[in-house]
């Protein structure tokens, strides 16, 4: 039976589905986990941007400020909470641990919070300083004067970054090999992205389009959907701490794998060991993780300023609350097809045939090919060009920019939730379990913080001498392109590196091969 299961696999199998019968019980369990946190990650993802932006006196300025002083103070305290508490809890626990703080938020913000929100903004407060700050800093004054709003976007933000990133993956990388991960990796990724397919399908059935005075929550339609949504993160967060109990328990009984349980390799000697310290100490004297930490700054920061300036034009378009987040999860749709196409057909398959370099570098491209085409529209909207283009096109460039916009948000994302996340991931594998933990917490807890947080503080200097965020625009897309320049460097730099590692396990895991077959 096992020589059958090492066989190599046809064609067409070795395409879509390169996984061995007996290693279901681990890939459907962790599959399933994958697919529930990313289906919260859509959800909140366009609620989040829907209620900071479409507030009143707001917009997609406010973003840069929100990230800024809000989003990564609140990532440096998520990490320096995780470390703390990965000193007292073992694995397990510290899920639910972190879990928990999340859905007790939600459950405030729904019921305490957003019903509220009128009488607890600081709009004395917001007012007083509208007076005094300059102009470009109408965001600031927002995200102050809808603090509520605020921090539910924080908190929103930081379930990627705390749930699907530092946990999930955390739990992903201990308990997969490399070549595993090569074949799991691309269907998690796929289960993650038809996720993102029926998270836009919900949030659009749980939408209510006229109000109704017999339900206890709300004035607005608007906001009886809000509940709906809201309800149906905690009830689906519930049972993802029922699932990870089953998921732990399964796999941890499975060939003695100790799966977030604590037994004598680890001790709480071993997981004193991750404080914040010694991971950027470890940070600061490795070049393999450098180049990672490099890619995801890249990313972040590329994605954050394009991100700003399409939003803005979406909000232009559909100012409504409503509106606005239902064009959101139009797009979550797409981008779940997307990267549904891109997990089955391009991510795992790239990655096998030619290589991890080959696989990283797709991203980049996409992003700048995209990025082209978007900033080149908004730039020429006023020119000589622009006008001429518009007439032979029937369509004003406004509205070609929304489009490429809208299609670097969904290949972006779609590449983004498979081969950029596959091949990080794949390279923490080769590491020792305690540099993987350190790796982590600095580079999916702060370092992706900062890259965002780096594109607001460069928003934030721009509007300050620009005022106007149309005005940032070919700022903004110069250091797009030098960013992304900068990630294609890193990438191939860090390709050498990965490929020597993975061959000499590869090497070392022959012997063992030939001894089972």
């Amino acid at each position: 039976m096992k020589n059958k299961q090492l066989l190599p696999f046809g064609k067409i199998r070795n395409f879509f589905w390169p996984i061995y019968g007996h290693e279901l019980k681990k890939l459907l369990p962790i599959f399933s986990l994958f697919f529930l946190i990313s289906f919260i990650y859509h959800l909140l993802r366009c609620m989040k941007v829907a209620l900071i932006v479409t507030a009143e006196g707001s917009g997609a300025e406010a973003i840069p400020f929100l990230k800024l002083y809000l989003v990564l103070p609140g990532a440096l305290l998520f990490t320096y909470l995780f470390t703390c508490l990965a000193k007292r809890l073992n694995r397990e626990q510290l899920f639910y641990a972190m879990l928990g703080i999340f859905l007790s938020f939600f459950i405030i913000f729904l019921l305490v919070l957003y019903p509220n929100r009128q009488a607890l903004n600081f709009d004395s407060l917001a007012d007083m300083l509208q007076l005094y700050l300059p102009e470009g800093l109408k965001g600031l004054i927002a995200i102050i004067r809808h603090w509520p709003l605020s921090l539910f976007y924080v908190v929103s933000e930081l379930w990627s970054t705390v749930i699907l990133s530092m946990l999930f993956w955390g739990f992903a990388n201990e308990v997969t090999t490399v070549d595993e991960a090569k074949r799991f990796y691309a269907i998690f990724a796929f289960g993650a992205n038809v996720s993102g397919i029926f998270s836009g399908q919900v949030a659009q059935l749980l939408t209510v389009t006229e109000f109704n005075p017999l339900l206890p929550f709300g004035q607005t339609s608007w906001d009886q959907s809000l509940f709906w949504m809201l309800s149906a993160i905690v009830v689906l967060g519930t049972l993802i701490v029922a699932l990870f109990r089953s998921v732990n328990l399964k796999i941890a009984r499975n060939k003695n794998q100790t799966v977030f349980k604590k037994d004598a390799k680890d001790s709480p000697k071993e997981n004193s060991t991750v404080t914040l310290t010694e991971c950027f100490a470890y940070l600061a004297r490795s070049r393999y993780m450098m180049y990672i930490t490099i890619i995801v700054v890249s990313y972040s920061l590329v994605a954050n300023l394009a991100d700003v300036m399409w939003t803005n034009q979406v909000n232009n378009r559909y100012p409504a609350s409503s509106d606005f987040n239902a064009y959101m999860n139009h797009m979550t749709t797409i981008t779940g097809i997307l990267a549904s196409i891109f997990a089955l057909v391009i991510s795992g398959n790239v990655i096998r045939r030619y290589g991890w370099t080959i696989g990283a570098l797709i991203t980049p491209l996409i992003l700048l090919i995209t990025s082209i085409g978007f900033f080149t529209s908004l730039l020429a909207e006023e020119t000589v060009i622009g006008e001429l283009c518009a007439a032979l096109m029937h369509t004003p460039l406004i509205s070609l920019a929304l489009l490429f916009g809208s299609a670097q948000y969904c290949l972006g994302c779609a590449s983004k939730y498979t081969v950029f996340d596959c091949t990080k991931e794949m390279a923490f594998i080769p590491l020792p379990k305690e540099n993987q933990r350190k790796g982590k917490a600095v580079v999916d807890g702060i370092a992706s913080r900062f890259g965002k947080s780096g594109g607001s503080l460069i928003y934030q200097v721009l509007l300050l001498a620009c005022v106007d965020l149309a005005a940032t625009t070919p700022f903004v897309a110069g250091i797009v392109l030098i960013s992304i320049i900068g990630w294609i460097f890193a990438v191939c730099a860090l390709g050498k590196m990965v490929k020597g590692v993975v061959d000499e396990e590869k090497a070392a895991a022959l012997p063992l091969a030939e001894k089972q077959a």
